[in-house]
Formats: structure tokens, C-alpha cells, sequence
């Protein structure tokens, strides 16, 4: 496509240029000579006919004479550039304006005929022999008693139309020129402005479409080119990441379910060949049915990403207190917190606090937190559940003073998978899922979450929720 639409437009210039000329040559040319003749006809008629009516009138009624009618046309010939003759209708001229006047010496026009120019008032040629050229010789009768004694004619030399026309021409030609180059100069601009930029998102297009996601380009404008080039652009790098993200993912998910799987398959193929004892199946069973919770756990988690990034999650909002939806969720974890001798200590501003959310999501949210702060909480420790109310929004804090994040990782703690270093040896059943969804859920909610860790003090994550309109009312 880049190199066609290129060569339409090249090919459309000569076009352009070639019609030009030929139309100015032609077409213009031919109507230019053919509006001078029909002008110079006009004006040099519209002279004939007042010397028809006036001096020439005057000398056939022998009211002046040929004298001071030779002065007259004189004047006339040099303001008209061309000949004026009075002629009889025989032929005979008895007044030629560019020689003198001579009566014994007559010049006769053979085969003269005022007919000749069959209803129009001029014609073009020799004038029955007379020339040498062509001339544009006009006739105008002179009448006297509803007769015609004679006619004037006016004769010009169609050289000097040709010369006139040709200065026109030239005018036009020159025109032409300034079109062609200002055309080019569009040309050049279409080719800087729009073909390039066309040709590289063609080319970039190109390359995404064999796979190369990665294939950078750019486009230096800020028009619409520019816009679908950075869009594009974009566009191709979120796909790229979104690949990325997807073979990562299958990995992770690969080995998160290849491990288990193996522990599985080996241990019950040690029971089933005698390698384990009997005395010892029930030990292995149990550890095979942790794996096999670990894999529902694992498969549960999964189901609930997808279902968390499918457009159009349903939210069943209502309004309820979070205070109560707190107090029930760390109560779940009494028996754990008394095995590791972690007290939970709950900030709750005020006895209610209503918030608009999903009461099912939210009370996950505050599971998955609540267990990672247990998790990674040293022994004789303190969890903090914090609820304040800012802005018409909640927010709500769970703080621990265990093991700290590192801080190159706190970017990395919402990804789909993650572990730390840290976290792999502490926590054997987990999937690396938690924290992706719960950030995808309070992002469904269009909230926020974020989390602060510093060494030797320990981790909080803050989200917020918006605040219930029930408590305005009230």
C-alpha cells in the first residue's frame, strides 16, 4: 500500500503538470487568439462605422475633401495601429490612409466583393490578393440616400494579434508554473506530513503482525498521525506485556500445580509398591490430602482472578457495617492467633460504620490481609485493625510487626504468583494470589490499596471504601 498510494500521488502531479501545458497550448491558446480576434473586430467595426458616418459620409456629399479627410484617418491610423480605406463598391479604393493621396493613379481591388463576409463584419486573409500576410480587415458601408456608395475598411495586421496573444499566453504559462511548484511544494509536505509517518505505522504494522510486538517506532507530529502512531504503539506494547504476562502465568501455574501433583503421584505409587509401610500410609495420606487442598485452594484462587477480570464483574453492593464485618473476621482467626500467641487489636471508630460495597468480596479482602499478617507476625506479636473516616470515604488499615517488605519488591507484591525470597520459606500451602486478588477486587470498586513497610517496625496495607449515604441520613 505505502509504495501505490506514493506513486498515485506522483503519478496524479504529472498528470497534473501534463494537462496543464497541454491545456494552455491548446485549449487556451485557440480561445485567447479566437477573444482578441473577436475584440479587435469589435473595436476596430465600431471605429469603421463612425468614419462611415461622419468623414466619409461627408465626402461622398461633397461636404469636405479628400484632404482633410487623409488628415483624419491619419490621426486615426496611428491611435488604431492598423490601415484605413475607403473603397468603392467596385473596387476602386479612393482613400488609403497609409499613402498619399493620388487621383490620376487609381488602385482597383480586383474581383472585390463586399459580400464576402457572409453576415459577419470581418474577415481574415490576404483581402482578395492585396497582402502579403493575413489581416483582419473589418468593413463598415457608407450609405446616403438608403444607398451604399462605398465602404471603410480597416485593416490589422494578425501578426500583431499573434504578438498580443502570445504575451497573454505567456502570462498563462508563467501562472502555470507558480501552480506546478506551489503543487509541488504540496507534494513535498503530503510526503513529509503524511507519507512517512504512513509508511513507518505500515511498516510497524508489518512486524506486529508477524509477532514482533516489540518493534519500536516514531512519529514526530502532533496531529492525527501522530495519535495513531503513539496509539499503536501503545497498543502493541500492551499486547506484548499481556503476552508476557500470559507465559508467565502458564508457568507459574504449570509449576504450581506440577509440585503438588509430584508430591502426590510419588507418594501414593510409594504405597501402592510396598515402599511405605503400611504403619506409615496414614502420615503420607495426610500429607497427600494437604496437597490436594492446596490444589483446590490453588484452582479456587484462579477461578476467582477470571471471574475478577472479566468485563463487567458483578458487584452485589449494599450497604453494611464494616466495624461487624471486621469483628467476625478476626474471630475466624482466634485458634490460629493462639497458636502463634498473636493478639488482635481492633481501632474501630465508633460502634458502626456503614460502608457500599460487597459485603462477600470485602470480608475476603479483610481474610487474605489478615491471614499474610498472621503468616509472616513473629511470636507474642500485634495485629492492628484500624477503621477512620476521611473525606466521606473509609478507610480501613491492618497493620502487623512482623517480617517487612523489601523495598524492591513492593511493586512486585501484586503480581499474580509472587513470592518472596522470605515468604517461600514461611509459607508452604500458599499460592502467590492473595494480594492480586485483593487489589483486584477493591479496584473493581474503583477504591484503592496501598502498603507501607519498614524494616524492623512491619507492614500495613490501607484500602478505602466509600462511605454509606444511611449515616447522612440518619
Amino acid at each position: 500500500m505505502r509504495k501505490t498510494l506514493y506513486l498515485k500521488f506522483i503519478l496524479a502531479y504529472i498528470i497534473f503538470g501534463v494537462l496543464g501545458v497541454s491545456l494552455a497550448a491548446t485549449f487556451v491558446s485557440t480561445q485567447t487568439v479566437d477573444n482578441l480576434k473577436k475584440q479587435t473586430a469589435d473595436t476596430l467595426y465600431r471605429q469603421a462605422t463612425l468614419i462611415a458616418n461622419t468623414y466619409a459620409s461627408d465626402l461622398y456629399n461633397s461636404e469636405t475633401t479628400l484632404e482633410a479627410v487623409k488628415n483624419e484617418l491619419d490621426a486615426l491610423e496611428t491611435y488604431l495601429n492598423a490601415s484605413i480605406w475607403i473603397i468603392n463598391p467596385s473596387g476602386r479604393i479612393v482613400l488609403d490612409s497609409s499613402a498619399p493621396v493620388d487621383v490620376e493613379n487609381e488602385v482597383v481591388i480586383e474581383n472585390f466583393d463586399s459580400t464576402i463576409t457572409e453576415g459577419s463584419y470581418y474577415i481574415i486573409g490576404d483581402f482578395f490578393g492585396t497582402f502579403t500576410e493575413d489581416m483582419l480587415s473589418v468593413f463598415a458601408p457608407i450609405t446616403s440616400d438608403f444607398k451604399v456608395k462605398g465602404y471603410v475598411v480597416i485593416h490589422s495586421s494578425m501578426s500583431s494579434l499573434q504578438a498580443a496573444s502570445d504575451s497573454l499566453l505567456n502570462i498563462s504559462y508563467i501562472t502555470l508554473v507558480i501552480l506546478f511548484l506551489l503543487s509541488l511544494i504540496i507534494l513535498i509536505f503530503f510526503t513529509e506530513m503524511v507519507y512517512i509517518p504512513l509508511r513507518k505505522i505500515t511498516e510497524a504494522t508489518e512486524h506486529y503482525a508477524s509477532g514482533n510486538m516489540h518493534y519500536e517506532f516514531t512519529v514526530e507530529s502532533e496531529d492525527e498521525m501522530g495519535y495513531l502512531a503513539a496509539t499503536l504503539s501503545y497498543m502493541a506494547s500492551e499486547i506484548a506485556r499481556a503476552e508476557d504476562d500470559q507465559k508467565k502465568f502458564v508457568a507459574n501455574v504449570s509449576h504450581d500445580f506440577r509440585s503438588p501433583l509430584t508430591s502426590i503421584r510419588g507418594y501414593l505409587e510409594a504405597m501402592l509398591d510396598g515402599t511405605i509401610p503400611p504403619e506409615q500410609h496414614e502420615k503420607y495420606l495426610t500429607i497427600v490430602l494437604n496437597e490436594t487442598e492446596r490444589l483446590t485452594k490453588l484452582t479456587n484462587s484462579l477461578l476467582i482472578l477470571n471471574n475478577l477480570n472479566m468485563k463487567g464483574i458483578f458487584l452485589d453492593k449494599t450497604d453494611f457495617d464494616i466495624n461487624t464485618t471486621i469483628r467476625n473476621v478476626a474471630a475466624s482467626f482466634e485458634g490460629t492467633c493462639r497458636e502463634k500467641k498473636i493478639a488482635i487489636e481492633l481501632l474501630l471508630t465508633g460502634e458502626e460504620m456503614f460502608v457500599t460495597a460487597d459485603m462477600g468480596k470485602i470480608q475476603q479482602v479483610l481474610y487474605n490481609l489478615l491471614d499474610n499478617a498472621i503468616k509472616f507476625s513473629h511470636h507474642n506479636s500485634i495485629i492492628k485493625l484500624e477503621t477512620t473516616e476521611k473525606h466521606n470515604k473509609i478507610f480501613i488499615s491492618v497493620k502487623d510487626s512482623g517480617i517487612s517488605i523489601p523495598k524492591d519488591n513492593l511493586k512486585l507484591i501484586w503480581d499474580r504468583f509472587y513470592k518472596s525470597d522470605i515468604s517461600r520459606g514461611k509459607d508452604k500451602k500458599g499460592t502467590g494470589l492473595g494480594l492480586s486478588i485483593t487489589k483486584e477486587i477493591i479496584q473493581s470498586h474503583g477504591e484503592h490499596i496501598n502498603v507501607i513497610s519498614t524494616e524492623g517496625v512491619g507492614t500495613e496495607f490501607i484500602f478505602s471504601l466509600p462511605k454509606s449515604d444511611m449515616e447522612d441520613e440518619d
